[in-house]
C-alpha cells in the first residue's frame, strides 16, 4: 500500500520536490570530497546545514557548508546535534552547488574515527556507546496503547501522528527515487526504484498538465508559469497549505480532540487549525486566513471537515489559491492499524478547472511533536557572505 502512496505523492508534487530537495541547484551527477574541520551545525527547517573549514594548499582556509534534510526528519532518523561535535576532523562527500562553490548537498559525512552517516540513513547509538550504528528501516517502530474510541464512542483521533518517511534506497541520496522507509527492506542497496524524479518529470512533460487530477484555468496556468522558487511560502518559514504540509517531508503532527473542537497542529512550521464541531454553518464576513475556517461533523466513523475563508496563497506550488477556495477533508481511522487516512478535495474557480483531489495516510508517530526552529538559508550565496 505505501509503495503506491509514495508514487502518488511524488506524482502530485514533482516541481516542489525537485526544487526543495536540491534537484535544480545542485549537480547530482557529480560528487566532490572535502577534508576539514567541522565548525558549526544548524539543525533547522526547512533544511539543516553543516559548516566546515578546509585547509588549502597555499595555507589559507576556505569555508564551506552542506545542506541536509529538515530537522524534524533528521530527529526521526536518529540524528542529533551530539553527532556533530565542533572541531572534529571530517570527510564530506557531496554534490556541488551549480553556482555557489562554497555550498553543497550532503551525501556522506565520515568522522575521524570512521563513523559514517549518509543523508537518508537511520541511526541508533552504537552498542559500544561511541558513535552510531545504521538501521535499515525505521529506528523505533511506534507502539501505541491508545484506545481506538473515546468514552463518547467517537473515533479517538488525539495524539501525535506522522507519515511513513520517504527515503532513497541508496542512503547517500543518489541514484533513484523515493520509497517508504518501512518498505526499504524490499530493496537491496544498489536497487533503483522504477520511478525516479527524472522519469516523473519526463512523464509530466507530455500532454495536459494535471494537478491533483485537474487542469488549471488560464489564470492558473499563467500563475504557474510565473512561479519562482522565491515565491514558495516554505522558504519564508510558512506553511504552504492545509493540504500540502500535512504529510510533505515527513512531519510529526498533533491532534487534540474535545467535544466542541478538534485542533490540528502541523509539525514542520507549527500551523494550527481549529475544527469547530459545534457549528452547522460558517460565520458570515470571515476574515481570510492561511488556515481558513473549518467546521466538522462525524458521518459514522468518518470526520468530515469543511473549510472556507482562505487568504490568497498556494495550494501546492506552483498552483495558487484564491479567497474562493473551498476544501473538504474526510478523516477515517483504521483502528486495527491505527492508521488515519485523509481524503480531500479542493475547488477554486479562479485557478482550478475541476476538483483537486488526493489522499494521504499517517500513523502513530515514532517521535514526539516538535515543529523545531525554522530559518531559510538556501538563498544565501555562501561564497559571497562573511565567512564563519
Amino acid at each position: 500500500m505505501y509503495s503506491k502512496i509514495a508514487i502518488v505523492l511524488a506524482v502530485l508534487t514533482p516541481p516542489l520536490a525537485l526544487a526543495h530537495h536540491g534537484g535544480s541547484e545542485y549537480d547530482m551527477s557529480k560528487t566532490v570530497v572535502f577534508k576539514g574541520k567541522l565548525t558549526h551545525v544548524d539543525l533547522i527547517n526547512p533544511h539543516s546545514w553543516l559548516y566546515f573549514d578546509v585547509p588549502e594548499a597555499d595555507g589559507k582556509v576556505s569555508h564551506h557548508r552542506c545542506e541536509m534534510r529538515s530537522v524534524h526528519v533528521l530527529r526521526r532518523s536518529g540524528w542529533t546535534k551530539e553527532n556533530f561535535p565542533v572541531g572534529q576532523q571530517v570527510t564530506i562527500e557531496a554534490a556541488p552547488n551549480r553556482t555557489d562553490p562554497d555550498s553543497c548537498y550532503l551525501e556522506t559525512i565520515v568522522a575521524a574515527d570512521g563513523t559514517k552517516m549518509d543523508r537518508y540513513g537511520q541511526y541508533v547509538k552504537a552498542p559500544q556507546g561511541s558513535g552510531v550504528q545504521e538501521v535499515r528501516g525505521p529506528i523505533a517502530p511506534p507502539k501505541s496503547n491508545r484506545p481506538a474510541r473515546l468514552p463518547s464512542g467517537e473515533p479517538n483521533l488525539a495524539g501525535d501522528w506522522a507519515p511513513v518517511q520517504l527515503v532513497m534506497v541508496n542512503a547517500r541520496g543518489t541514484g533513484g527515487g523515493l520509497v517508504p522507509l518501512d518498505k526499504l527492506g524490499d530493496y537491496k542497496p544498489g536497487d533503483r526504484p522504477a520511478i525516479s524524479f527524472a522519469e516523473l518529470t519526463r512523464q509530466q512533460s507530455s500532454g495536459a498538465r494535471l494537478y491533483g487530477g485537474t487542469e488549471l484555468t488560464e489564470t492558473g496556468q499563467q500563475a504557474a508559469k510565473d512561479f519562482k522558487r522565491e515565491d514558495n511560502p516554505r522558504f519564508r518559514c510558512e506553511t504552504t497549505s492545509i493540504l500540502f504540509d500535512w504529510t510533505f517531508d515527513g512531519p510529526v503532527n498533533r491532534i487534540t480532540q474535545s467535544k466542541d473542537t478538534i485542533t490540528l497542529e502541523y509539525g514542520q512550521f507549527g500551523l494550527k487549525r481549529t475544527i469547530y464541531m459545534n457549528m452547522k454553518e460558517h460565520p458570515h464576513n470571515l476574515k481570510p486566513s492561511r488556515t481558513g475556517h473549518s467546521i466538522g461533523h462525524f458521518e459514522g466513523d468518518t470526520l468530515v471537515v469543511d473549510t472556507v475563508g482562505f487568504s490568497p496563497g498556494f495550494l501546492n506550488p506552483p498552483v495558487r489559491n484564491s479567497e474562493q477556495m473551498h476544501v473538504v477533508e474526510r478523516f477515517t481511522l483504521d483502528p486495527a492499524k491505527m492508521a488515519l487516512t485523509r481524503a480531500y478535495t479542493a475547488e477554486d474557480p479562479v485557478y482550478l478547472k475541476g476538483k483537486y483531489s488526493g489522499s494521504d495516510t499517517i500513523l502513530v508517530a515514532d517521535a514526539p511533536f516538535n515543529p523545531g526552529k525554522c530559518k531559510e538559508l538556501n538563498f544565501i550565496d555562501y561564497s559571497k557572505t562573511q565567512k564563519r
